[in-house]
């Protein structure tokens, strides 16, 4: 009798988890199971439209994964239509291009109010100088040449006042060589600029936005487009008005140079090495510039276009594009957007 009840103890242990398994209770939570996979609230779903019953933890999740759900759903901004004869070169114009940044506005003022002025003066002046020499010292008008060996006074002056006009125009050139090399701030938004043959690579590593290229409009795209025929790029630079921006600038093949004129930048993208350019821009709008190192058979079909965005809509396009906000720039996004206004593109 023992025995018998030892082999039914010993059978009812070797099944009984097979049976738990297979009891009501698993069933029962297997049915549980199914209907909250398909309440789980998808990718594009809104967050908002959760259960308002669910506890705060679950809401503060919610709100969390809001940052990054929607970015699918946000519509880009309209691409922006430059204007003519800003940030391009203009129809028989024979000076800088106007500038939309403080180091642009130093540099234009440099040369057209001080350099300009002082070159002209210095020229006239010493091809007046050589005309009344030529004439006033001719041999026919003196037979006997003069034995005069030096002038002190002459002398001091040609030396003095050359190193005053250079001291002048010093001190401004070395204050803007400083600004153009000043280390970017810390809130600055990083850009990679990659140069190829032939084309541009950019990369926004703050924002999470991996590379993508640029190439140049056919004439007929461009054209349609109102765009001038060979500036024009496919894909732009997007960057921000108002914003510190640091360029890291490198090539992966050969040499080029990453060019903008009017926004005072320029700086050779060079393979093995990193090469950095800091600016801000002070005005919406689209800015061309075009590679500016010789680089293979198709360097003059390397633009450059530049379209700046006033920060909501920057912060539309990151978005569009899959990128993410952080720190401050995320706050005032969220604030100032309105609940619902999100398109699916």
């Amino acid at each position: 009798m023992k025995k018998v009840k030892s082999l039914v103890l010993a059978g009812l242990l070797a099944f009984a988890p097979a049976l738990a398994l297979n009891g009501p209770v698993f069933a029962q939570n297997e049915t549980a199971a199914a209907p909250a996979a398909e309440l789980a609230t998808p990718v594009d779903a809104d967050p908002r439209s959760s259960d308002p019953g669910a506890p705060a933890d679950s809401a503060d999740a919610n709100v969390a994964n809001a940052a990054s759900a929607p970015v699918e759903t946000v519509a880009a901004p309209p691409r922006m239509k430059p204007t003519e004869g800003i940030g391009m070169p203009r129809p028989g114009e024979i000076t800088l291009q106007e500038q939309f940044t403080s180091t642009g506005h130093t540099a234009r003022w440099l040369h057209d109010k001080m350099l300009l002025p002082l070159i002209t003066i210095i020229s006239v002046f010493v091809a007046i100088l050589m005309v009344y020499v030529m004439i006033r010292y001719r041999r026919s008008a003196n037979p006997v040449p003069s034995k005069t060996s030096h002038n002190t006074a002459i002398e001091v002056i040609w030396t003095v006042a050359p190193v005053l006009i250079l001291l002048a125009v010093a001190v401004p050139s070395i204050g803007l060589l400083a600004d153009q090399y000043k280390p970017a701030p810390k809130d600055a938004l990083t850009v990679k600029v990659t140069g190829y043959q032939w084309y541009w690579g950019y990369e926004y590593p703050d924002n999470g936005i991996p590379e993508f290229v640029s190439n140049m409009l056919p004439e007929d795209k461009a054209k349609a487009n109102g765009e001038p025929y060979l500036l024009a790029p496919d894909n732009r630079l997007i960057l921000p008005v108002g914003r510190p921006i640091k360029l890291i600038i490198t090539g992966a093949d050969v040499i080029h140079s990453f060019a903008v004129p009017s926004l005072w930048v320029k700086m050779d993208a060079v393979p093995g090495r990193l090469n950095e350019k800091s600016f801000t821009i002070e005005k919406p709008g689209v800015y061309y510039g075009q590679c500016s190192e010789l680089c293979g058979a198709r360097h003059g079909f390397m633009p450059i276009a530049i379209e700046a965005l006033p920060p909501a809509q920057f912060h539309q396009w990151v978005r569009s594009q899959g990128g993410t906000l952080k720190g401050a720039e995320a706050e005032k996004t969220a604030q100032a957007a309105p609940a619902n206004t999100a398109q699916k593109i």
